[in-house]
């Protein structure tokens, strides 16, 4: 796990400037990225975030305006790349 937390925070901060993302913020394998919320309805694009990675296969937690990761320890680079490129591809196809 230690080996991997350098390589999962370049990847999650690798999504600053993607369309939505207001702020990213990372501890080892744990990251929180606060998504722009749409007028009026400040936890729609975090809840329609989660269904479309949930769709591709991926769990990822939501709650207010917030996505939150937490890879398995055992996690592989691989499997942290599939997961940031899905991510960096549904968060700003949502509306």
């Amino acid at each position: 796990m230690k080996a991997l937390a350098p390589y999962f925070e370049n990847a999650v901060h690798g999504l600053k400037g993607t369309k939505h993302v207001a702020d990213i913020r990372n501890y080892g394998l744990a990251a929180g990225l606060t998504i722009e919320h749409a007028p009026g309805e400040p936890a729609r694009r975090p809840y329609e975030i989660a269904m479309k990675m949930w769709e591709l296969g991926f769990y990822v937690r939501y709650g207010a305006d917030t996505i939150q990761l937490a890879p398995p320890f055992i996690s592989e680079r691989a499997e942290i790349d599939r997961l940031i490129n899905a991510l960096g591809e549904t968060i700003p196809s949502v509306g």
